[in-house]
Order: structure tokens, then C-alpha cells, then sequence
């Protein structure tokens, strides 16, 4: 049979056809043997536990290092006020006068009344050294000698008890100048010149606050107590300190130290009372503020940090995913209730070695095999070359 021209094209056009079509059932560039997908390419980074300070931000409240209450410790009428409200006072100062005229004049009294003592004394001193002399001559009776050495005796605590007030009119007219029983910041004054002081109770006149150093209070839970305990017998002193975060978010710069530890769990809220003290010497810090405490507590023995994109959470809790021996990706629920320093702490959960899935972690599932790489912080994440479309 003689082939025609056209029936030789149009056989070469169907044989063209079916090779195409042949074609499309081969697996997709991509594509495992039957079709299967390649392993997800995941960035791990390999865990080994290690000793890591516990730090926790807290919320506290600045106080005085010690507050003195300034009080009239005398009756009188105020003078005037001799100091500057809210200026520094040094240890001693005087803060206010208080009317001395009716103390000195009760000290002028009382001087007086002295040198009337010593006259006595002197005379009855005088009596019975005569009446010693005269005794043994027997010039005078027993009873004789025995009056003049009892007026004698009389007459010396007379002179005693005359000092005594005399020193007593003396202190409380050295009380009529007031004066800061501590060196700090003088506050606002509570009477003006004029005021009638000292009536019955000691009259509040202004307080003192030191301010250099400063306490910070703050509370902790008991369960973060018993972590604090932990951590505190893991590591030296010089592992604790606490830094406070002003509340325009700027860090204080001298750094304190933990100094106080509430024995006592506060029933209301169930917090144990801890506090830190600071070192204000440019008086920068007021108390009264409230601050953020950063408070590195101690050392936290064998944990884990593993980055934040690490760690998912679902309804039954915090979870990562590792690579097993298997080279397959498993899930492991860890404990990760606290960051720092861009971490998660992790305390339970994971085994030295584990090599846990940082990047790539949306593609892996739990079960199914992975191709797993080294991960580095700034590393884009590993992606698999997309399928090819089937040629038509």
C-alpha cells in the first residue's frame, strides 16, 4: 500500500499525542518515588541543660531607707522654722525655735535652787565635823553626833537631786531649738510660726527621710519562694542583685541587693514580702514610686533555653517538636512558663542532646520524616523546591 504525503503527517501527529500523554503520568519534579513528597528541610538547634540565672521582673514600690518623725519634745509657742521644706538636712540641723524664755527661766530656778542645796550642804558639812572632833572628848552626846551626820547626808543629796534638775531644765531648754535627729530630705512643715507645741502629746512637726540608700518592697508567690530557695543555694552572693526599670522604661544604673525576706505569707494574697536595697546618691530616686524590679534571685540549676519560635502551644499546653534518632519529628510538652533574653526557660521536659526544630517547624508533623540542618539565629528558613506542574 502506497503512503500518501498527508497520511504520513497526519500519522506523525497522533504519535506525537500519545507521547505527550505518556508523559503526564510520570511522578512531578519534586516528587519521591511513588509520588511521595520529600522530608521537610527544618533548622534544629541541639539542647544541653545548664545553670542559668533566675530573674524575674516584679512590680515594687520605692520607701525611705529611714523615716524620722521631727515632734516638740517641749511646751511652747514656735518662733520660726529655720530650715527649707524638701531641701537636705544634715544630722543635728536645726529644723524650728520653739519659745525658750519660760525654759530658761525654769533653768534660772533651778540654779538657783542648787546653789541654796550647796549653802546647806556646806553648813551641815561644817556641823558635823565639829561634832566628830567634840565626840570623843564626850563634849557632846551620842545623839548629837548622830543629827549633825544625818543633816550632813541630808544635805549632800539635796546638792544631788538640785543637779539632777538643774540638768533636766538644761535638756529641755536644749529641746526648745529642734533639730533633725538624721541626716536627709526635710519635708513639708505641719505648723507655722505661732503654733502652740508639746500640749500633752508630742506635737508632729515635719519628718526626715533618708533617701541614700533607698528600699525597694516587692512580693513573690510561695511557689516562686521555693524556686528562689533553689536558686539562692545554687549560687554565690554575687549572683543576686536587683535592678529597677523606671517607669518611662529607662534601667536605673547602680544595681541593689536583696537585704529582707518575709517569714510570713500574707493570707490575702498569698505573696511572701521581699526587699532590695538601692544606692540613690544623686537622689535621682524618690520614694513612693512605683518601679519594676528586675531581680536576679540566683542561679537556676539544669535548664534548657531554646528560642521563642521553638516553643507552640495548643489546649493541653507548651510543646516543641524534636528531631528522634529516627530522624522523624516527635512532640515533646515541656514546662516553659517564664523568657529572658529573647528564650524561653525551659525546666521539664526535654533530655540533654535533644535536637529541637526551630525553623521549618510549620511544615514538620508529628510522625513523619525530616531533613534536619543546623539553625542559626538570623538563618531565612529552609524551604522544599515546589512541585512542577504535569505538562499537558
Amino acid at each position: 500500500m502506497i503512503r500518501t504525503p498527508r497520511l504520513l503527517a497526519a500519522t506523525g501527529v497522533l504519535a506525537l499525542a500519545l507521547t505527550a500523554c505518556g508523559k503526564g503520568d510520570a511522578p512531578a519534579q519534586g516528587m519521591g518515588p511513588g509520588g511521595a513528597m520529600p522530608p521537610a528541610e527544618v533548622g534544629v538547634v541541639e539542647v544541653r541543660p545548664q545553670a542559668f540565672p533566675l530573674r524575674k521582673d516584679l512590680v515594687g514600690r520605692l520607701a525611705p531607707f529611714r523615716t524620722a518623725e521631727v515632734r516638740a519634745r517641749v511646751p511652747g509657742i514656735v518662733q520660726r522654722r529655720v530650715y527649707e521644706e524638701g531641701s537636705d538636712v544634715g544630722e543635728g540641723q536645726a529644723l524650728f525655735v520653739i519659745d525658750p524664755t519660760e525654759l530658761r527661766a525654769q533653768t534660772g530656778q533651778t540654779q538657783a535652787a542648787l546653789a541654796a542645796a550647796e549653802a546647806q550642804y556646806a553648813n551641815a558639812r561644817a556641823t558635823a565635823a565639829r561634832a566628830r572632833q567634840l565626840a570623843p572628848g564626850k563634849f557632846i552626846s551620842r545623839n548629837d553626833l548622830d543629827n549633825a551626820i544625818a543633816a550632813e547626808r541630808s544635805a549632800s543629796a539635796a546638792v544631788a537631786q538640785a543637779r539632777a534638775a538643774l540638768s533636766s531644765s538644761r535638756i529641755s531648754l536644749g529641746y526648745a531649738t529642734v533639730r533633725s535627729p538624721i541626716a536627709g530630705r526635710a519635708g513639708r512643715a505641719q505648723v507655722t510660726e505661732g503654733a502652740l507645741v508639746g500640749q500633752g502629746t508630742p506635737t508632729l512637726l515635719t519628718t526626715v527621710d533618708q533617701i541614700d540608700p533607698l528600699y525597694a518592697n516587692f512580693s513573690i508567690s510561695i511557689a516562686e519562694l521555693d524556686q528562689l530557695r533553689r536558686a539562692q543555694s545554687q549560687g554565690e552572693p554575687a549572683d543576686r542583685d536587683v535592678q529597677v526599670v523606671l517607669p518611662d522604661g529607662s534601667t536605673y544604673g547602680p544595681r541593689g541587693a536583696l537585704d529582707f525576706e518575709g517569714s510570713v505569707v500574707d493570707p490575702a494574697t498569698g505573696a511572701v514580702s521581699l526587699r532590695a536595697k538601692l544606692p540613690n546618691p544623686e537622689h535621682r530616686l524618690l520614694p513612693g514610686t512605683y518601679v519594676t524590679v528586675r531581680a536576679t534571685l540566683g542561679l537556676q540549676p539544669s535548664v534548657y533555653l531554646v528560642p521563642q519560635a521553638a516553643v507552640l502551644r495548643d489546649a493541653q499546653g507548651a510543646y516543641v517538636l524534636v528531631v528522634g534518632k529516627d530522624g522523624k519529628a516527635a512532640r515533646k510538652d515541656v514546662t516553659a512558663d517564664r523568657q529572658q533574653d529573647g528564650k524561653w526557660i525551659i525546666e521539664k521536659g526535654l533530655v540533654p542532646g535533644d535536637r529541637v526544630i526551630v525553623s521549618g517547624i510549620q511544615k514538620a508533623q508529628p510522625g513523619a520524616p525530616v531533613k534536619a540542618t543546623p539553625w542559626t539565629p538570623d538563618a531565612p528558613a529552609p524551604a522544599t523546591a515546589p512541585a512542577a506542574a504535569p505538562k499537558g
